[in-house]
């Protein structure tokens, strides 16, 4: 079974209030998982690598042989790639843990796109903000 994962990681501030969005679709398009988790303080990337890694996690739960995982964030697409390499002793720990995760799958491919084509997962990361702003 192959499913696509949609990650958006976002801090506002740099750091700062961090939040982790996952949408998890099958083939078809319907969705089968999306959720959230607020971060703390943290940095914008910290945030993508955390979104990217629960839900490489989500789709090993739900059975998942092949992943497709769709980001906005550049950066983190290209390191997962090997296109860059991980600098920053934070990330590095971050990248390691994606890999490890993604070392489960058959297949696991990595497509950045604009945030227009990922907002349902930057949907999740605000609502989950908003609520820590607003006290909730």
């Amino acid at each position: 079974m192959k499913l696509i994962i949609y990650s958006d990681g976002g801090a506002r501030g740099n750091p700062g209030p961090a939040a982790a969005g996952v949408v998890v679709k099958n083939e078809a398009g319907k969705t089968v998982a999306a959720f959230g988790e607020y971060l703390g303080e943290q940095t914008n990337n910290y945030a993508e690598y955390a979104a990217l890694i629960a839900g490489l996690k989500k789709a090993a739960e739900l059975g998942a042989e092949a992943v497709d995982c769709v980001l906005d964030s550049e950066l983190v697409t290209k390191q997962m790639k090997l296109e860059y390499k991980v600098k920053e002793p934070t990330l590095q720990k971050m990248f390691v843990a994606a890999y490890n995760v993604a070392a489960k799958f058959k297949k696991v491919n990595y497509r950045h796109v604009f945030r227009e084509k990922n907002k349902e997962a930057d949907k999740i990361v605000n609502q989950i903000l908003d609520k820590k702003k607003d006290g909730r």
